[in-house]
């Protein structure tokens, strides 16, 4: 089994915070990341699928079939996107690190055994020191 990783940016704003909780609450769990007026990263994802080499091109898959599908996808609805309000598949949810890689998974699943490989992992680095892995379930 080979793995590769393909790299994609977005940049995007959101604000972490629980509805049932007050202002207090929130800025006490979630800190400046809470700010009323929402904040934002330029993040990085990764996106690595894993399958076997075909041996009439090398490739496990090729890069020019999967790089469009994530930006379809994903980076195209989070690209200069509000995560709270304006990405439909984050609709409802926290829209935390770990949750969004989560919620990736789920758009890229499908598409990615589609082209001919499995989905092993999604990473996504909000910043240079934090970032979430996503396996599946």
């Amino acid at each position: 089994m080979v793995y590769i990783t393909r790299r994609e940016r977005f940049c995007s704003a959101h604000k972490l915070y629980n509805p049932e909780w007050d202002a207090a609450k929130n800025e006490e769990v979630f800190g400046p990341c809470s700010n009323e007026h929402w904040h934002g990263h330029n993040f990085i994802l990764f996106v690595t699928v894993k399958g076997k080499v075909n041996p009439d091109t090398g490739f496990v898959v090729n890069l020019k079939d999967l790089s469009p599908l994530i930006k379809e996808k994903v980076v195209d609805k989070l690209d200069h996107k509000n995560i709270n309000l304006d990405v439909d598949f984050m609709h409802g949810k926290r829209a935390s690190t770990e949750v969004l890689a989560m919620e990736i998974w789920k758009q890229l699943y499908a598409p990615v055994k589609a082209i001919g490989v499995e989905l092993h992992r999604i990473k996504i680095q909000e910043t240079e020191n934090n970032s979430a892995e996503y396996f599946g379930e």
